[in-house]
This record gives C-alpha cells, sequence and structure tokens, in this order.
C-alpha cells in the first residue's frame, strides 16, 4: 500500500492543519486520529466553522440549556461554549508544540469580526481571549484590515501570537509581514531593555493566504472578457489563487532570508509562515486538489477542510511543487493587470466580502445562543 500523502507532506516539511472545529471532533476522538494517522498538526476555527458546529453537534445541547437561563449577554454565552472547546483542542495537540518546539501544533480562535475596523477593540479582544484559553499553542486571530494590521503589531510586539487573516492580495501580505517585523523588533528590544515581560520564549505567527476565493471572484471577470474577444483570457481561468500564493512566497523568501529580518533571525525568532487557506475548490470543473498539490513546499502550512483532506489522502500527489512556475505566477498576475483586473481592488473586495461572510455567521451564532 502506498504511504499516505498527507505523511508525505510532513516528510517534505509542509504542515496540514485541519480547517474545523466541534465537540464532535473532539468527544468522538476524530482529531486525534487525523494527527496520528494524517499527521494532522494544528486547527484553523472561525466563526463559519463554530456556527455549523454549535448548529450541528449534539454536544452543545446541555450547555445551550444551562447558558439561556444565565444572564451572560450572547457574546458570553458564545465564549463560554467555544473556550473549553479551544482549551481542549490546544491539550490535545500539545505533544505536536513541545516536539516541535513551538512551530506547530496550534489552535486558532478569531476575534469578533465586529471589531474588523476597530484597531483598540481588536487588540484588547486579543489580549483578553488569550488570557481566557490561557494556552501557549494559541493564536489569535486578526482580520489584515488597516485596523487589524495595527493591532497586530502591538499584539506582536507585546508577544502575544497571531494568525492573520483574510489576506487576499500581495499588498496585504506585505502589509502583513512588514507588520510583524516592526513588532518583532519591538518586542526584542524590550527583552533585551527588561521593560516588558514577554509571553513565552519566542514570538509566533502566521499569514493567511486565501486561495479558492480570488478563483471565485476572477474567472467571472475573464469570462467577461473572452466575451469581449480577449479569447487569451480563458487559458487564465482557476489559476489566480495558485499564482498569488506563488508570489506571496516569493515576496517570503525575499523578507525572512534579507537584511530587514537578519538582527531577528541571529535572535532566535521565527519567520512569520505562509499558510493557505479557503483551500476547498469551489468550482467542481477543477480538480479538488487545486490548492494543495501545486503549493507543496517546506516551512509553509495548509489548512484544509474535512472533504480536501480526505481527497487527497485518497489521490493526492506529494512532490515539492511551490518554487515550480514562479516566474509563470508573476507572469499570470501581471497579465490579469494589463487585462485591466485590479488584484489590489480584488483583494479588497474579497476582504471586504469575507468580513461579511463571517460577520453573517457570527451574528446567528449570537441569535442560536
Amino acid at each position: 500500500m502506498n504511504e499516505n500523502p498527507l505523511l508525505q507532506l510532513k516528510a517534505m516539511s509542509q504542515h496540514v492543519w485541519l480547517d474545523n472545529l466541534s465537540r464532535t471532533l473532539l468527544q468522538e476522538g476524530a482529531l486525534q486520529r487525523l494527527m496520528t494517522e494524517d499527521g494532522i498538526d494544528g486547527v484553523t476555527s472561525n466563526p463559519a466553522i463554530f456556527q455549523k458546529a454549535i448548529a450541528d453537534s449534539p454536544y452543545y445541547r446541555e450547555d445551550m440549556q444551562r447558558l439561556r437561563g444565565s444572564s451572560l449577554n450572547a457574546e458570553a454565552r458564545y465564549e463560554s461554549l467555544v473556550i473549553p472547546d479551544i482549551q481542549a483542542a490546544c491539550d490535545t495537540l500539545l505533544p505536536a508544540y513541545e516536539s516541535s518546539l513551538g512551530e506547530v501544533g496550534y489552535v486558532s480562535l478569531e476575534v469578533s469580526p465586529a471589531l474588523a475596523h476597530d484597531r483598540v477593540a481588536t487588540e484588547a479582544a486579543a489580549r483578553r481571549l488569550r488570557q481566557a484559553v490561557g494556552r501557549d499553542n494559541l493564536l489569535i486571530k486578526v482580520p489584515a484590515t488597516p485596523a487589524g494590521v495595527y493591532a497586530f503589531e502591538q499584539l506582536t510586539a507585546a508577544g502575544i501570537r497571531v494568525n492573520v487573516t483574510l489576506i487576499f492580495s500581495l499588498a496585504q501580505y506585505e502589509a502583513v509581514a512588514q507588520a510583524y517585523l516592526r513588532g518583532a523588533t519591538r518586542w526584542l528590544a524590550d527583552r533585551r531593555s527588561g521593560d516588558a515581560e514577554p509571553q513565552g520564549q519566542h514570538l509566533r505567527s502566521v499569514a493567511s493566504i486565501f486561495l479558492s476565493r480570488v478563483d471565485t471572484l476572477v474567472d467571472p471577470r475573464l469570462d467577461a472578457l473572452v466575451k469581449a474577444g480577449a479569447t487569451q483570457a480563458q487559458a487564465l481561468k482557476g489559476k489566480s489563487g495558485v499564482a498569488l500564493a506563488k508570489c506571496c512566497y516569493q515576496r517570503y523568501l525575499e523578507i525572512f532570508n534579507g537584511a530587514a529580518f537578519a538582527t531577528l533571525k541571529q535572535e532566535g525568532v521565527l519567520p512569520q509562515t505562509l499558510l493557505w487557506a479557503s483551500t476547498g475548490t469551489k468550482n467542481p470543473a477543477y480538480s479538488d486538489v487545486l490548492y494543495v498539490e501545486p503549493l507543496i513546499g517546506g516551512k509553509t502550512i495548509n489548512t484544509l477542510p474535512d472533504a480536501t483532506i480526505a481527497a487527497f489522502r485518497a489521490h493526492g500527489r506529494a512532490a515539492p511543487t511551490l518554487t515550480l512556475g514562479a516566474q509563470d505566477a508573476q507572469a499570470h498576475l501581471q497579465t490579469l493587470a494589463a487585462l485591466g483586473i485590479d488584484l489590489d481592488e480584488v483583494g479588497k473586495t474579497l476582504q471586504v466580502e469575507g468580513l461579511r461572510l463571517f460577520a453573517d455567521a457570527y451574528e446567528k451564532l449570537l441569535a442560536t445562543v
């Protein structure tokens, strides 16, 4: 029998995280099995994931009944439901965290999407959630909005580990990476001076690049161009998300192997890791492992929903592909721009839409509890 392709990814130093979390996964042992059998070594969550979990899983019912008789407001009820799940997942992943010396083994918990444009409130919520969960292998998720990037820098300077989410463009990634450098420089200066007590022995952060949604927005624009006579646009369909990821990776190499990071690297600060997100293929005409097979490379993370994990386990091909076609990826983005598809505008549009989807899910959550 061939080796599990998911384990082959791990052997190539790419980590796979589960893009899902619920009490069903925890209490029925599914998360532990994914770790043992498939090498999964991290978990990401978001309001949409928890909204579905609380609506579908029977393991919340008793707590839901108890909470309905409490004086807590809806947000406090929600947090009292999900924080124990986050803590349990952190505890389950603790061996991976410890054996990797803090490289992996993390669980992500997102601040309220209602705070996405309030930098002070985002920072305060992140600190509060970090304290409430009380686990070193927690990543607080903040969005890559201008306010979120500002809060991220402050949190990094304070030694709080962050997953920056909803990145849809090179410009957004650049802002996030530079904020990490600034925050890490401040964290290191405070540690040297003794003016602050950073939390934990080192910094850890990931930058979540969303992929499938890029194709979902760009493909219809390419269809319109084809109808208008730009037949060359047809060949570009279904390739923009992967091209974005490859270009972000090239920029990652430049930043974290360059002079700006050199001093931090000497002091043992870890680079901010790229994480491929939104990796479930939304167009049924495309491969169900479209956002896995072309993006395999060391020191990266791919966070996969259950269906994509099953698909890659069943028929995925593991090979080091991330650095292949880097020039083609750059040419792809340049061609899109030449055709009038403004990728900065695409990124902003998708971020607004992503925030709306998360905010809708969050409101449904609060209404449920």
